[in-house]
């Protein structure tokens, strides 16, 4: 009998698949979510340009092995969309997320005119890489008495002068430009790679690449990361989750300039930054609290924004947050059984959603009732580590390393605890569609279709809201540092935009501040050396960073506490946990299977780091050896993506190197069978 393979395509699965059975049952479908408050007023039709501006304020690039590459989000709440609708090319290589930078024109009120294109543009971006030339990391800096930061070493100590440490330790790729339409297209061109040197003083040094530029059929600029290799030119051993000395990884970040020509007057653009980060492996399920929740928490907290005015719509404010609450279950036991220590409900149930949506007062007990599930940021006292232990999410927070304190779970920005207070009060409009019609599950399916008024703003928040806001220890693509109002050109110039980072003026990308990092230099420098919270220098936001990089993906998975049931994880959105994976996805579609047995593979998880740990039959699966052989092995894994499937939209690890279908097809008579 001839045998059926399942190692198809998600595409394939997808169109198998009516739009009736993707919208069924899934009653948390992804939806455009642009914040309003950062629209900007539209320019009369003559105005003249007095200003412009990239867009967006802070890009996120992602590394991957393959040349294959998807543009990053550019939809606040759509996930990336890779045009074969795969993350991998084939088992082995990701594809590289491109972060697209573009430029709009503003009059002297602060109208926005349009977006500039053309080969009037010349784009300036400098990247570097720094990881090794800094100083350890122990815990966040700024936490107070609540979980003390810790003062940290340099790491390669060995290099003591300024000039040996700049030589041997900094990876520079230098300030390249870039101007003109489809320049580099192909990424063959020399001229707009960015090269630069670790070990730079040694005869084993190494040429590591940091990515390169090119520019679109519009002029608009283009920044591809590098692959995500690590190397030791020495094969130094790896000792440490975050700081090990004699490595490189090609993690990067730089400052994004642009000047145009309009008119025979040449503008200078207020400037953007750019991170060049690691895979996000769940594309399609946000962080519970994302890096844009971080900032505009912070912005309010500055002074630099204001509390959206009451009632808040449901979709805008709320439905957010309690749509990665359900879909957390897909990346984590923790969260796939939490009814067993909450009574949270259903949220795969409509008829349970529609509750959630119903502002009535006669519904306000239940809405209490769940609100009072959700961890308290506020609750800071000697009891909270207790009190608020099992809530949501059951996530590890920024305090890990202080057994008792209120911050070893995860908290909530103010800002966006708010939104869920507001809910509980009933403060909000019910603007909830239900089990919807696909034409109207969003109504932005692409970046043209957003009015241009919020095209601006909206880059900058699809950039964010995929990367992690917490914990930061330090965290999966950049850390604490960006809830420091310091860290932004606001606060230096009342007239810069809150999201831009302030750009800073060193001699040298080498930063001086002594023998330990503590708080007060964090803060206040050292001598004349500036604080590196503060104005930043390309390398400057990578560097407290986990070096190398695979390491603290691996080794923040799930940590054994006092207490280890449930087991608390770290950011199963970014890098997951508990997956469901192909081959059970593929017996659960499998009639000649009972109901009842499908269902068990359905329901069924998986380690999402299995196989790293060991090789071979008499391995040493240490943690040591886990996260060492993550180095090499970190393309192996597999990418958390929605599928069909008859009980409603689930989410599967897909293209996972060891899935069976490299070795097994699949036959509904006979299951699995050799090739």
């Amino acid at each position: 009998m001839s045998t059926k393979s399942y190692a198809t395509s998600r595409r394939h699965f997808l169109g198998m698949a009516s739009s009736a059975a993707l919208i069924a049952g899934a009653p948390w479908p992804a939806r455009a979510n642009i914040n309003t408050q950062n629209a900007y007023g539209l320019a009369p039709a003559d105005a003249a340009v007095a200003k412009v501006r990239i867009y967006p304020a802070l890009g996120i690039c992602r590394v991957g092995g393959s040349d294959k590459w998807f543009y990053a989000p550019e939809v606040p709440g759509l996930p990336p969309a890779p045009d074969d609708g795969n993350f991998k090319d084939g088992l082995e290589k990701i594809k590289k997320q491109v972060q697209r930078f573009r430029l709009y024109a503003f009059d002297a009120d602060d109208n926005v005119i349009g977006e500039l294109t053309g080969d009037n543009i010349t784009w300036g971006v400098h990247l570097a890489n720094a990881k090794a030339n800094w100083y350890g990391f122990n815990n966040p800096l700024d936490n107070g008495d609540l979980a003390p930061g810790l003062p940290s070493q340099k790491r390669n100590q060995y290099f003591v002068s300024a000039s040996d440490r700049e030589e041997n330790l900094i990876i520079d790729g230098g300030a390249l430009e870039i101007s003109g339409t489809d320049t580099n297209a192909g990424g063959t061109e020399a001229d707009y790679r960015f090269v630069g040197t670790f070990w730079g003083g040694q005869p084993d040094a190494i040429e590591v690449g940091l990515g390169q530029l090119r520019t679109d059929d519009a002029g608009r600029l283009l920044v591809v990361p590098p692959d995500g290799v690590s190397d030791s030119p020495s094969d130094a051993p790896i000792t440490s989750f975050a700081d090990n000395n004699a490595w490189h990884d090609d993690w990067c970040d730089g400052p994004v300039t642009a000047r145009v020509t309009i008119g025979g007057d040449v503008f200078e653009a207020e400037p953007s930054w750019v991170a060049c980060v690691g895979p996000n492996f769940a594309p399609e399920i946000p962080p519970i609290t994302t890096l844009y929740d971080v900032v505009a928490d912070m912005n309010l907290q500055a002074g630099w924004a204001e509390l959206p005015a009451l009632p808040l719509s449901f979709m805008s404010y709320i439905y957010p947050t309690f749509r990665r609450v359900a879909l957390m279950a897909w990346v984590t036991q923790a969260a796939n059984l939490r009814q067993g220590w909450m009574a949270i409900g259903d949220m795969g149930d409509p008829d349970y959603v529609a509750r959630l949506t119903d502002p009535s007062p006669e519904n306000a007990a239940f809405r209490q009732t769940i609100f009072d599930l959700f961890r308290d940021p506020y609750n800071l006292s000697d009891a909270a580590y207790k009190e608020e232990r099992l809530k949501i999410p059951y996530m590890l927070g920024d305090g890990v390393n202080y057994d008792g304190s209120p911050l070893q779970w995860f908290q909530f920005p103010k800002l966006q605890y708010e939104y869920l207070k507001a809910w509980a009060a009933g403060e909000f409009v019910n603007d909830y569609a239900g089990q919807v019609a696909e034409d109207v599950v969003t109504d932005y399916q692409s970046f043209e279709d957003i009015p241009l008024e919020l095209q601006p703003g909206a880059l900058t928040q699809a950039a964010l809201e995929p990367c992690s806001g917490g914990a930061f220890h330090p965290g999966v693509e950049l850390t604490y540092y960006l809830r420091l109002k310091e860290m932004y050109a606001r606060h230096y110039d009342d007239s810069a935009q809150p999201f831009r980072i302030a750009h800073g003026d060193r001699p040298s990308l080498n930063q001086d501040l002594g023998r330990l990092l503590t708080p007060e230099v964090a803060f206040d420098g050292f001598g004349d050396t500036p604080p590196p919270i503060g104005p930043q220098m390309a390398g400057d936001l990578t560097r407290w960073m986990g070096l190398p990089w695979q390491c603290d993906a691996f080794s923040c998975q799930q940590v054994l506490m006092q207490q280890n049931y449930p087991t608390a994880v770290w950011w199963p959105a970014l890098l997951p946990i508990d997956v469901l994976p192909e081959p059970y996805y593929a017996a659960a579609l499998d009639d000649a299977l009972s109901a009842e047995e499908r269902d068990k593979f359905l329901d069924a998880r998986v380690n999402w780091s299995r196989g790293v740990a060991g090789i071979g039959y008499h391995a040493n699966g240490s943690y040591w050896d886990g996260i060492t052989n993550m180095i090499t092995l970190w393309e192996r894994m597999g990418f958390v993506v929605r599928m069909p499937s008859p009980e409603g939209d689930v989410f599967v690890e897909m293209q996972h190197a060891d899935n069976m279908e490299t070795r097994f097809d699949w036959n509904p008579s006979q299951g699995m069978l050799p090739n």
